[in-house]
C-alpha cells in the first residue's frame, strides 16, 4: 500500500518536517449533524488524519470522556450502519484520511470480510481494533489485506520487547503507542520515557509512530512532536463536545478554539 493516503500524509508532513496531527473524535456524538459539522471544522482546522470512534456500549479502553461520547452517539441512533454513512458524507468533502478506532466484536458480528469491504466501500483507510491482539487476528488481516483496508496496532508502555516483532508486523499503516497505562482520558503531565519507547519500537519496523492517550495541551503536543512521527489527541477534543452538548454552533467554537490552542506555536514542528 506505499501509495495510500496515510503513507502520502506522513511523507508530506515529514517532508515539511512536522509531526502528523491526528484528531479523534465519536462518530455521531452527539448526533448525525452535529458530528459530522464537528470533523468539518476539525479538518478545516488543519489535521492530517481523523481518527473516528466506532459507538460502542463497552468501550473498555476508554475512560469517561469517550464512553460517555460513545453512549451519546448510541442514543442518538447511531448503529453500524450508520457509522459507514457516517464516512460516505464525509467523503463528500474530503479526502483526509480516516482511521476506525473500533472493537473487534463490532467487527466479528458483520463477519471480518464483510465489515472490512463495508468499510473500504464507505471510504475508510485503516482499522485500529482496541482489544484484537495480532497473535489471534489473521482472519481480520486477511480481510483488511483483500480489500486493501491498512492496519493500525497498539504498543503499551507495559508491552514486552518480545511482543514489538509480532504487532510491529500486523500494523501496515503506523503504529500507535499508547504513552500510559490505563484508558483514555486528558492528563496533566506526560510519562517521561515517551522518546525512548518510541526510538524502542522504531527498531523493530519502519512505519510510523503516533503517540496518544492523555495529550490535551499545545505543551503536550509539541512535547511528543519532538520525538514521535505523529500525535493523537482525543479526550481533550471529545470535552468540547461534551461541555457544549445542547448546542451545537457553542460545539463548533470550541471546537475551533481548541484547535488554535493545540496548534499553537507550531507545536507540530519537530
Amino acid at each position: 500500500m506505499n501509495d495510500s493516503r496515510i503513507k502520502k500524509t506522513f511523507d508530506q508532513c515529514k517532508k515539511e518536517n512536522r509531526a502528523c496531527f491526528v484528531a479523534y473524535l465519536c462518530a455521531g456524538d452527539p448526533d448525525f449533524e452535529t458530528s459530522i459539522e464537528a470533523c468539518r471544522t476539525l479538518i478545516d482546522s488543519g489535521i492530517d488524519i481523523l481518527e473516528l470512534g466506532v459507538p460502542f456500549s463497552d468501550p473498555l479502553a476508554d475512560g469517561a470522556t469517550n464512553q460517555l461520547a460513545a453512549q451519546r452517539a448510541l442514543e442518538s441512533g447511531m448503529d453500524s450502519e450508520r457509522v459507514f454513512e457516517f464516512v460516505k458524507a464525509i467523503r463528500e468533502f474530503s479526502a483526509i484520511p480516516i482511521v476506525f478506532y473500533t472493537y473487534y466484536n463490532l467487527v466479528f458480528s458483520l463477519g471480518s470480510q464483510l465489515y472490512a469491504e463495508r468499510a473500504k466501500a464507505a471510504g475508510v483507510d485503516a482499522l485500529l481494533t482496541l482489544d484484537l491482539p495480532p497473535e489471534e487476528a489473521q482472519e481480520h488481516l486477511d480481510a483488511c489485506e483483500e480489500f486493501n483496508i491498512e492496519t493500525v496496532f497498539i504498543v503499551a508502555p507495559t508491552t514486552p520487547e518480545s511482543r514489538l516483532v509480532k504487532i510491529c508486523e500486523a500494523a501496515s499503516a503506523f503504529i500507535y503507542y499508547v504513552s500510559r497505562e490505563g484508558v483514555t482520558g486528558e492528563q496533566t503531565n506526560l510519562s517521561n520515557n515517551i522518546e525512548s519507547q518510541v526510538q524502542l519500537i522504531k527498531q523493530y519496523t519502519h512505519l510510523p509512530v503516533v503517540v496518544g492517550f492523555g495529550v490535551s495541551s499545545s505543551e503536550h503536543v509539541k512535547s511528543i512532536a519532538a520525538v514521535a512521527d505523529g500525535v493523537v489527541v482525543g479526550s481533550a477534543i471529545v470535552n468540547c463536545v461534551a461541555e457544549n452538548v445542547t448546542n451545537s454552533k457553542e460545539i463548533i467554537t470550541a471546537l475551533r478554539n481548541k484547535m488554535k490552542d493545540l496548534f499553537e506555536g507550531n507545536a507540530l514542528e519537530g
